[in-house]
């Protein structure tokens, strides 16, 4: 399978947001499988992981040099427990930023019926 794409959700400079609102995709769990997040703006960009009956390990990939100079840092792996949600983010840039520009996250493949959502948060003077 390939990757499954996963659009921002924004979040409302002094706003709300209503939880329904919110784009929630099913996860895309095993390996060669994950999710994508096109033109990326990981500064900005906060990850909902919310695992079903099982959960496991997700992995935001570390990007190449160039463009990602901290990329050799290397990926940042999270564990999620069975039926918890987990906030991740914001993230860096110069860490996980793919060369197309995307991020890309990977899901373990015992992970059971879960979501991903990503919000972005917006800058405000």
């Amino acid at each position: 399978m390939a990757r499954t794409a996963v659009a921002y959700s924004n979040l409302v400079p002094n706003g709300s947001l209503a939880d329904t609102a919110a784009t929630a995709v099913p996860t895309n769990a095993g390996a060669g499988n994950g999710h994508s997040i096109a033109k990326a703006e990981p500064e900005e960009t906060v990850l909902r992981i919310v695992a079903g009956a099982t959960g496991g390990n997700v992995t935001i990939k570390a990007g190449p040099n160039p463009p990602a100079a901290a990329g050799s840092l290397g990926d940042l792996v999270v564990p999620v427990a069975n039926g918890a949600t987990q906030w991740i983010g914001p993230l860096e840039s110069g860490r996980f930023i793919q060369s197309d520009g995307s991020m890309l996250v990977d899901i373990a493949a015992g992970f059971v019926a879960g979501s991903i959502t990503a919000f972005r948060v917006p800058r405000t003077a």
